[in-house]
């Protein structure tokens, strides 16, 4: 199936490893150009290898998307290579998870920065280009505890989650006018090296072969393959009328009937 992403621009934060990483190469292996965004340089450069070997241009920008001035370097630096910006996936996040009452007001600020404010800085700063091209695409990488209750000591990132799915909805319907569709998916537990499901398998794998037999209806954990290429159709004219959805991509794993 051709998805029509040929020649299109994307930028994916949070692109060197994981989620971002496979949803670089899955966006590359349907012909974009790669705007790869993160802050270690030298992950970054092996991202855009594996980008190139797949036949596709690459830009990098070290940055962290934390920092105010991020924005305007990302977005600057698509025009400034390819004259417009079609597709922006926000995949950076982050968490600290304790007990709401050991919350303190840095940790509420540094998750709700990764989570939130960041993405709401770079899609301010990226909707004038897309527009100026006819439109184009925004994806939010959240969480399946975005869309519903994740549990005791996780009300930063259930919070942040939730709030950038809102943002999402809210866009998609102020955009809409601009040509700009705005989706949010919502993964649930994926594992991949290094990551923290990685980590808690590795530290105690009977107890996570216990929580997938209760928790996760598929028998396993996911993959950031099987995020991207969900990512990949919502950016892709094939989505043409998708628009302030979120998509729950979990192995059955979320209790929501919406």
């Amino acid at each position: 199936m051709d998805l029509g992403l040929a020649g299109k621009v994307a930028l994916v934060t949070g692109s060197s490893r994981g989620i971002g990483l496979a949803t670089a190469l899955s966006l590359a292996g349907e012909g974009c150009r790669l705007l790869l965004c993160g802050r270690n340089l030298v992950p970054l450069e092996a991202a855009a290898e594996a980008v190139r070997a797949r036949g596709a241009e690459s830009e990098i920008c070290a940055v962290d998307v934390s920092d105010p001035g991020a924005p305007a370097t990302l977005v600057g630096a698509a025009r400034g290579r390819w004259g417009r910006l079609d597709v922006l996936v926000h995949n950076v996040g982050g968490n600290r998870r304790k007990p709401f009452l050991e919350t303190s007001e840095e940790d509420w600020e540094a998750v709700l920065e990764l989570n939130l404010r960041c993405h709401v800085r770079l899609t301010r700063e990226a909707v004038p280009l897309m527009a100026d091209h006819g439109g184009g695409v925004i994806v939010f990488v959240t969480s399946v505890f975005g869309r519903e209750a994740g549990g005791a000591t996780l009300s930063l990132y259930n919070t942040s989650k939730s709030a950038a799915i809102s943002l999402a909805k809210i866009l998609s319907i102020e955009l809409a006018d601009k040509g700009i569709r705005v989706n949010s998916v919502a993964p649930g537990s994926i594992r991949f090296p290094g990551s923290s499901w990685d980590k808690r398998v590795l530290a105690d794998p009977e107890g996570m072969a216990e929580f997938v037999k209760q928790n996760l209806p598929v028998g396993r954990f996911g993959t950031p393959q099987e995020v991207a290429d969900v990512v990949t159709f919502l950016a892709s004219e094939r989505a043409s009328l998708v628009t302030g959805a979120c998509w729950a991509i979990d192995g059955g794993q979320s209790r929501s009937l919406i």
